[in-house]
C-alpha cells in the first residue's frame, strides 16, 4: 500500500512538471538525434559534414554509399518498426487493461512470424506483397485465438489469463516455427537472422510496401486516442459514457493487427518495445491516450534507433541484432511489472 501511494505521487509529480506538449518535442529531438547517430556511427564512422553532402552532392564516394544505401534504410525501419510496435503495444494496454499487453506476449509477433515462414517454407516466395500479406494474416489469427482461449478460461479476459493465453500460444506457435526451419535447411538460411530481430539490410521495396500500411495504422491509432481514454477505464465505464465498444474494439485489433504484422514482416519479431514504451510515457505524462499514443510513436522510434545502435557497438565491428539488444533491455522491466503491478491486479 505504502510503495502504491508512493508511486502515485511520483507519477503526479511528472504530470505537474512535464507538459505533454513539452514532452512530445522532447520525444522529437531524441528521435533526431538517433536517426543523425545511426547515420553517423557503425562498423565505419563517418564525419557528419560527409552526412550532409551524401544528400546534397551525392558523389558515388565509399562513405556516400554507406549512409544512402545501407544506414539510411536500415534507420527509417528502426524509426517505423519501433513506433509501430509502441503504439501497438499502447493500444493493447488500454483495451485490455493489462500491464503486460504487447504483441510479442500477447502471440501477436509469433503469429506473424509463422506465417512468413510457411510461406517461405512451403512457396519458396520472398515477394513484398505476399510476405505482407501471410505477416497480417498471421498476426490476426493469433490475436483472435488468444481473445478467444482466453475467454474461455474460468473469470473470462482477465489480464492473468490473457497473459497465460498469450505465452502459451507464442510456445506454440514459436514450436512450429522452429520445427519447419530444422525441416529445411534453405528455410533456416533465409529466415534465422531475421527471426532474431533486426533492422539491419531489410529489403528497401519491402519497406516501400509496408510504408503506406504503417502509416495509415499510426493515423489510426491516433483518431482513437479519445475512445481508448474511455475503454482504459473498463468496457462498462465506457458504455456508461456512451461509447459503442464493439465496434472500438473491433477497429483497435485490426489497428494493433496492422501496426504489428507490418513491423514483424519487415524487422522480424522484435520484443519488449510494445510493452515498455507505453509504460514510460504514461509514468511522465498520465494516461490522456490522446498524448500517449503520438509520443509512444516518438519513444518507440527513437528507443529502436538507440538500441539498434547499441548493438553495433557491443561487438564492433561485428553486430548483434537488436532483438537481442532488446531483450536485454526489456526482460529487467518484464520481472518488474509481474512482480509490482500484475501482483496487484
Amino acid at each position: 500500500m505504502v510503495r502504491s501511494t508512493q508511486r502515485s505521487s511520483q507519477e503526479k509529480w511528472f504530470r505537474k512538471h512535464y507538459n505533454p506538449l513539452l514532452v512530445l518535442g522532447l520525444g522529437g529531438i531524441l528521435l533526431l538525434l538517433g536517426l543523425f547517430a545511426s547515420l553517423a556511427y557503425g562498423a565505419a564512422d563517418i564525419p557528419l559534414s560527409k552526412i550532409f553532402t551524401a544528400f546534397t552532392t551525392f558523389d558515388d564516394s565509399t562513405d556516400h554509399l554507406i549512409v544512402r544505401t545501407m544506414r539510411l534504410p536500415r534507420s527509417l525501419v528502426a524509426m517505423m518498426v519501433g513506433a509501430s510496435l509502441a503504439v501497438a503495444g499502447a493500444l493493447m494496454q488500454a483495451l485490455t487493461q493489462n500491464p503486460l499487453a504487447a504483441p510479442g506476449i500477447l502471440g501477436i509477433n509469433s503469429g506473424a512470424a509463422l506465417g512468413v515462414v510457411v510461406v517461405v517454407f512451403g512457396l519458396e516466395s520472398t515477394s513484398p506483397p505476399l510476405i505482407a500479406f501471410v505477416a497480417f494474416f498471421g498476426a490476426f489469427v493469433a490475436a483472435i485465438a488468444v481473445y478467444f482461449l482466453g475467454s474461455l478460461s474460468p473469470g473470462g479476459l482477465t489480464p492473468l489469463n490473457l497473459t497465460i493465453t498469450g505465452a502459451a500460444l507464442s510456445a506454440l506457435l514459436s514450436s512450429f516455427t522452429t520445427g519447419i526451419m530444422i525441416l529445411n535447411q534453405r528455410t533456416l538460411e533465409e529466415v534465422r537472422f531475421w527471426l532474431a530481430g533486426s533492422v539491419a539490410g531489410r529489403d528497401l521495396n519491402l519497406f516501400l510496401t509496408l510504408l503506406p500500411w504503417m502509416v495509415v495504422g499510426l493515423l489510426s491509432a491516433f483518431a482513437l486516442g479519445r475512445q481508448m481514454n474511455a475503454m482504459s477505464l473498463g468496457e462498462s465505464v465506457a458504455q456508461s459514457l456512451g461509447q459503442q465498444t464493439v465496434p472500438i474494439k473491433i477497429a483497435t485489433t485490426l489497428t494493433v493487427v496492422v501496426l504489428a504484422g507490418s513491423a514483424v514482416a519487415l524487422a522480424g519479431p522484435i520484443g519488449f518495445v510494445g510493452l515498455f514504451v507505453p509504460h514510460l510515457v504514461r509514468g511522465v505524462i498520465g494516461v490522456d491516450y490522446r498524448w500517449v499514443l503520438p509520443i509512444s510513436a516518438l519513444v518507440g522510434g527513437a528507443l529502436l534507433l538507440w538500441a539498434d545502435l547499441a548493438a553495433r557497438w557491443i561487438l564492433r565491428p561485428q553486430e548483434l541484432p537488436v532483438g537481442v539488444m532488446m531483450a536485454l533491455l526489456g526482460a529487467p522491466f518484464l520481472v518488474y511489472l509481474i512482480r509490482y503491478r500484475v501482483k496487484r491486479a
